[in-house]
């Protein structure tokens, strides 16, 4: 029976880059997201119909995405 896990650094190294920008990617959205929603940015006093959602979907991303990617990972 094969290992279902591989094996090669490279492979190894992608998905730790893979995971971390992800992360990165989600939480500058999250960021990105307050800033409209509070800052003046796109409008004065803020924007908060775009900037909250902008923040969860955001926080979503960071927190949930890494793990459905190893889940996915796992998988194969």
């Amino acid at each position: 029976m094969t290992d279902p896990l591989p094996s090669n650094d490279a492979t190894w190294r992608n998905r730790f880059i893979a995971l971390n920008l992800t992360r990165i990617g989600g939480t500058a959205l999250t960021i990105f997201g307050i800033v409209v929603w509070q800052g003046n940015v796109l409008r004065q006093g803020g924007w908060t119909e775009v900037g909250f959602p902008l923040a969860l979907i955001g926080l979503a991303i960071s927190f949930l995405a890494p793990r459905w990617l190893a889940r996915r990972w796992r998988e194969r």
